[in-house]
């Protein structure tokens, strides 16, 4: 759409805006300080009104603030109108990636018509919820779930309150703490070993709660639970990273044999110890497991034999579907024997979610006498089947305790890997995680606070993207956020839930819920590439299945329509095959935005980097205005000298607007794709046709540079010219541009910590079983290929980097400045300062290497310094070394004496890194502590 277009199309809306709506911005604009609002015929003074309520309708409390929300769907509606002259109608938004229903429930907070697809069956009944029956009914509907909810807890209570008893002191049990046994294998051993991933249950708990192993009679292994003392030294868990440790002989049992354990059934179960919520009011309590709790999961082994639910007509009472093999990594659960996904469930969480699904499907002609409606009946009954199936994840046998209660066997979040041991939670406790009351309040406060926040209902239906089921040029906008390759197994991990749902809700007769597990073939994912996976779902697969979607939604698009995709995966080949996908649907890229949305608690481990927004890439048709398709062809020179000058346009831009590091990569993406997404090809004056990315031969070397490549140089050059505020960057040598451009691109907010406590990720470090193994080495990690490209475009080349920069697979680690030591004052490379000889703080212990050189030529002199660097990055790194180490003498010897502080690039690239490396990280301290003395040595 063309600038005056545009322009005039704002205009209108605000011709259109009612006196009401005027007036009504004002009242908002004047609670920010006020904006100047009196020029109403000022394209720029509305347009900056327009964003500044969006920045503010994002705000979490304004959110749901019935003014904001008001004023949003009248933007809307007077939006919609000015584009295509009906005051009548609504701009219909289509989401075909629907998933939990996120983008379609704004849609319809704001006014907006929606049509909601997804393939995956629980994403259907998901979006059915929001889309569909909260809009129709809602506070009718809340109220009707929180009756019929709590009739069901003391139902359930009657059959199930025999299985979970309370303790003779009247304490009632949260948590049943399970590991399983192994068989030793050591010579003249036997012993039955309990398998626990560790032997510490709480930290938080004052003094901690551990578990003590000791030697008993006929080989087994008696297990204690009580609080740590003083003098106890608590050993490590019997299993951990795979293999198993007989704690009386000290005999390994390795990875593939204790698979091999679990395929040939000869792993056991242990009840071993009970959590308990003291009927006083004064905590948790832990003790070790008592006959009566043998006695009551025998009362549940009883019940299972003989439980024969609603829906046994139609298919088993417990689901005995095949977990998938495609893949082996994230379901690796298989590799122990877990086939079917009733193994995944002991028998007493069988009873308990079998017994709590079946009355919620039974409830169904009490919910219709009461509200006399059909759908509204069965909108109830989904509901309530909803909130038992999400019970699921807390409620296996690879579920776990961790302090403050249960937690789900989604603790790796894409994942369901094996644990040695499990927690198996008490699904009648009162409004705790992993309890149906828990569930049941969550689900009615969501209800409540959704009743009137969607004026009108939208329409559901199970599709693949694909094969979208509208028609051509019927819709207003599609905004939607695709799957990233092999970033979620959506389909393989919800099997969980929707194995118990078609059971529950087996009596609707929906088509979409006939298939024992949810549809794979179609899906848009790739699987995680593994030599024992049958899956057909390669890289190809999900590429070709990406570029159909976005053929169909180009079609079903209006010619003056506009598309929204939402992106938050950090690899480049992942961006690549995205905008390829999109360019090649007869797309053109006109923006990108970075949007704060991800939670930093779920960032990945410290200093290393994922996205902290994700990324909106706003694209229209590629197609003239009557509707016939743009088939223009690009000239590379043209192309290739406008880049530049955009990127020169857009970064000040960005900064200004505090969008740096790898959000302003990518925000750049969607200016400089403009360019290039405008014509069906790019070829240069020869007629060789420049491609997106890099073409690659088979052994990974570039044949052809692609379009991207420019872009990242470009954008690299640019942010230099910033970092350094204008300076030559050329009289930097490559490893202090390199350095530079990658902080500057990590540098999107935070420090990157992960926000777990202590106990999760230990609890993370022992499900490894799953072959996530990490290493805590440290450093600033980027995708390969990212620094590849950051590195090409700065003219380095990360080869010959090797003290600098860390390669191993697909990942580049920026080395710490303490690990590059013995690189900086090695033997082979010059002398290191004296040892100082008092005792260290712990800090400095990081500089062993220091001492270890020193020992290795005899000791230094007092006036030794260490021979300059070879750049200015590396005498920076020495410098920062000396003062962290205590050497300040050897440091003042080093700046004044050898005149490496007479280098004016010194202090500058040094202020530069002051400004790039994070808050709070050593690097920080150090290189600010050294700054902090130039004044005091005359410079």
């Amino acid at each position: 759409m063309s600038f005056a277009r545009t322009a005039d199309s704002d205009l209108r809306l605000l011709e259109t805006a009612s006196e009401e709506s005027r007036a009504h911005w004002s009242l908002l604009a004047s609670r920010k300080g006020g904006l100047n609002t009196t020029k109403e015929s000022d394209l720029i003074t509305l347009r900056e009104a327009l964003l500044h309520f969006i920045a503010d309708f994002a705000e979490f409390d304004n959110g749901s603030h019935p003014s904001y929300v008001e004023f949003a769907r009248q933007v809307t509606a007077a939006a919609h109108s000015s584009l295509t002259n009906d005051e009548a109608a609504r701009a219909l938004v289509v989401d075909p990636f629907a998933g939990g229903g996120a983008i379609p429930l704004e849609a319809l907070r704001i006014g907006a018509d929606v049509f909601a697809s997804d393939v995956n069956p629980v994403a259907v009944l998901l979006n059915q919820v929001v889309v569909e029956y909260i809009p129709k009914f809602g506070r009718q509907l809340a109220a009707l779930v929180e009756r019929w909810g709590n009739h069901i807890y003391k139902e359930a209570f009657k059959a199930l309150g025999e299985l979970y008893p309370s303790d003779a002191n009247g304490d009632t049990p949260i948590a049943y703490l399970w590991c399983r046994t192994a068989q030793c294998e050591g010579p003249r051993c036997g012993f039955v070993i309990p398998l626990l991933g560790r032997l510490q249950i709480t930290k938080r708990h004052r003094p901690p709660i551990a578990a003590f192993l000791t030697p008993s009679h006929n080989h087994r292994i008696a297990i204690d639970i009580r609080p740590l003392r003083s003098k106890d030294k608590l050993e490590q868990g019997t299993a951990r990273g795979g293999t198993i440790t007989c704690p009386v002989c000290g005999n390994t049992i390795g990875e593939e044999r204790y698979r091999t354990l679990g395929r040939e059934g000869k792993l056991g179960e242990q009840l071993y110890a009970v959590v308990t919520q003291a009927k006083d009011g004064s905590g948790r309590r832990y003790r070790c497991a008592q006959k009566s709790d043998i006695e009551a999961f025998d009362r549940a082994r009883a019940k299972h034999k003989k439980f024969r639910p609603s829906w046994a007509q139609y298919m088993t009472p417990f689901p005995d579907e095949r977990l998938s093999a495609d893949e082996p990594r994230r379901l690796n659960v298989r590799q122990y024997g877990f086939e079917t996904w009733n193994q995944l469930f002991n028998k007493r969480q069988q009873v308990s979610l079998a017994t709590l699904g079946a009355l919620a499907s039974e409830v169904r002609p009490l919910v219709l006498r009461d509200c006399g409606d059909t759908t509204l009946a069965d909108a109830v009954v989904c509901l309530l089947a909803l909130c038992v199936s999400n019970l699921t994840h807390y409620s296996t046998n690879m579920s776990t305790y961790l302090s403050d209660g249960m937690i789900s066997a989604f603790i790796q979040s894409s994942a369901i890997a094996m644990r040695a041991d499990y927690a198996e939670a008490n699904p009648l406790m009162e409004d705790l995680v992993g309890g149906f009351r828990y569930q049941l309040a969550r689900t009615v406060d969501v209800l409540e606070s959704l009743s009137d926040a969607c004026p009108v209902a939208g329409t559901v239906a199970q599709s693949p993207a694909q094969a979208l089921p509208l028609p051509s040029d019927s819709v207003h906008a599609i905004i939607t956020d695709p799957p990233y390759y092999f970033s979620i197994p959506y389909a393989d991990l919800s099997d969980m839930f929707y194995v118990w749902l078609r059971r529950f809700l087996a009596y609707r007769g929906d088509s979409f819920l006939k298939c024992e597990v949810t549809p794979k073939d179609l899906e848009a994912t790739q699987s995680l590439p593994h030599s024992k996976s049958p899956s057909k779902k390669d890289k190809k697969h999900y590429e070709e299945a990406i570029r159909e979607s976005f053929l169909r939604a180009r079609d079903a698009l209006r010619p003056d329509g506009i598309s929204v995709v939402v992106f938050a995966h950090a690899s480049t080949a992942g961006w690549e095959a995205l905008v390829q996908g999109l360019i090649a649907a007869g797309w053109k890229i006109t923006a990108s935005w970075p949007i704060e949305t991800e939670n930093r608690g779920r960032m990945l481990a410290n200093r290393q980097r994922t996205l902290a927004s994700s990324v909106h890439l706003v694209c229209r048709p590629r197609e003239l205005s009557d509707g016939s398709d743009h088939d223009a062809v690009g000239d590379w020179r043209d192309v290739l000298s406008e880049l530049p000058r955009r990127i020169h346009d857009w970064m000040p831009r960005l900064a200004a607007e505090g969008i740096v590091g790898a959000d302003a990569i990518f925000a750049c993406l969607g200016p400089a794709l403009e360019i290039y997404s405008k014509y069906s090809k790019v070829e240069t004056a020869s007629g060789e046709s420049i491609p997106l990315g890099d073409q690659k031969d088979m052994a990974g070397s570039i044949i052809t540079r692609g379009y991207l490549s420019y872009v990242w140089e470009a954008v690299a050059k640019e942010a230099l010219n910033m970092i350094f505020e204008g300076a030559e960057t050329a009289g930097f040598e490559e490893d202090a541009r390199l350095t530079a451009m990658w902080l500057w691109t990590l540098s999107t907010g935070g420090n990157g910590t992960n926000g777990e406590d202590d106990d999760a990720a230990d609890a993370n470090e022992e499900d490894e079983e799953s072959g996530s193994k990490s290493t805590a080495k440290g450093g600033f990690v980027l995708e390969y290929d990212a620094a590849r490209k950051i590195a090409q475009g700065l003219g380095a080349h990360l080869e010959q980097l090797a003290s600098v920069v860390d390669i191993k697979g697909d990942k580049a680690r920026l080395r710490t400045v303490a690990e590059r030591t013995k690189h900086l004052f090695g033997k082979d490379e010059g002398s290191a300062p004296a040892k100082s000889r008092r005792r260290k703080p712990a800090q400095q212990m990081l500089f062993e290497p220091l001492d270890e050189i020193e020992e290795e030529q005899g000791g230094w002199g007092d006036k030794s310094v260490p021979e300059l660097g070879n750049t200015v990055l590396d005498r920076i790194h020495q410098s920062m070394i000396l003062f962290a180490a205590g050497r300040g003498e050897a440091l003042k010897r080093f700046l004044v004496e050898d005149g490496v502080g007479r280098d004016a690039r010194y202090w500058r690239l040094a202020q530069a890194l002051s400004a790039l490396y994070p808050a709070g990280t050593d690097e920080k301290r150090w290189v600010d502590g050294v700054l902090a003395r130039k004044k005091g040595l005359g410079f």
